[in-house]
């Protein structure tokens, strides 16, 4: 082996060591914890490092809760790192719980932490409510008048109910079903108008908070529109429907009878073929009666005056000018 590259691959594995070292003894932080009046040993950060912790993600939170006059169990901040949650966030939201006189227990934090809430978001709603806005409800008055409706909601969060509790989403569903109801058991829009409040007051009253992780603290009405007239509408509809019924039912009834009167016509028709196929058989009658002796010249001249006599009065009848009939 060339005697310049023993030398040369000593102080390459030298410089490898003291990288491994300084990134498995963070002596630096170390220091930082002790001269802010964290007591942990070196150990304890090579430790960390071996369960796959990040030191920093731990001591420095430590550190922040330490100095703030919270001092905190290192093992439990481990136990949370380890089970995904955010050190950090449960730190700064215990300090800001402590600075508030809120009572917030790192493991009830934790929890709140690893259900999926912002619990430092938490504590700060909860020492400074927020307020939040519904969308546009439109709702129908008894008189038929629809009404649109904007409430803006004041909520402050309630630690106690953050796991397992609803979100702001409820908040604003039930606050939507409260206005629709109150809006729709008004005898008319007007009396709505005159007193928006009626609103805010009647919702309130029922409760709307329960079984969320918010405090509903004052319901405003922000905005009353008045929107179309339903009940008109409604009518016209109806009016529009029956006017149908009713043009479908004589459209069958006038069918009906233009049926029966073509029935009628085959029938008469029908009578009137009838009627000249008997006359038709007349003469041949009368020939038949000559030959076998029954009727005689003197029946078939009466029968002659008797047929022009009916002739005439029918023409008299009917505006004919006088034809003179024929005789015998």
């Amino acid at each position: 082996m060339n005697p310049l590259i023993m030398p040369a691959l000593i102080v390459f594995l030298v410089f490898i060591g003291i990288l491994v070292l300084t990134w498995a003894v963070p002596v630096r932080l170390w220091i930082e914890a002790i001269f802010s009046g964290v007591r942990l040993g070196l150990g304890s950060l090579v430790g960390m490092r071996l369960r796959k912790v990040s030191p920093p993600a731990v001591v420095r939170p430590l550190i922040a809760s330490t100095k703030a006059g919270l001092p905190l169990d290192v093992s439990h901040l481990e136990a949370h790192y380890l089970a995904g949650g955010s050190v950090d966030r449960v730190v700064r939201a215990l300090i800001s719980a402590d600075k508030a006189t809120i009572d917030l227990p790192f493991q009830q934090a934790a929890a709140i932490d690893l259900a999926g809430r912002d619990v430092f978001e938490a504590v700060q709603v909860s020492v400074n409510p927020k307020v939040v806005q519904t969308p546009r409800v439109a709702a129908m008055a008894k008189d038929g008048i629809q009404l649109i409706a904007v409430a803006r909601v004041t909520v402050r969060a309630n630690i106690n109910r953050l796991v397992g509790g609803a979100g702001e989403e409820t908040i604003l569903a039930r606050v939507g079903e409260g206005i629709v109801s109150t809006i729709g058991s008004a005898d008319t829009h007007k009396s709505v108008l005159e007193n928006p409040d009626v609103i805010s007051k009647t919702v309130l009253q029922k409760g709307l908070d329960s079984g969320t992780a918010f405090e509903i603290l004052s319901i405003d009405i922000a905005d009353v529109d008045v929107g179309k007239n339903i009940g008109a509408e409604l009518q016209t509809d109806q009016a529009e429907a029956d006017k149908r019924v009713a043009q479908a039912r004589a459209e069958e009834r006038r069918a009906m009878a233009m049926a029966k009167e073509q029935e009628m016509k085959a029938r008469v028709e029908e009578m009137r073929a009838e009627v000249i196929a008997a006359e038709a058989q007349i003469p041949l009658a009368m020939a038949d009666a000559f030959r076998t002796g029954n009727m005689g010249i003197m029946d078939y001249a009466r029968y002659r005056n008797i047929e022009s006599d009916t002739h005439m009065r029918r023409a008299i009848a009917e505006g004919e000018p006088d034809q003179q009939a024929p005789t015998s």
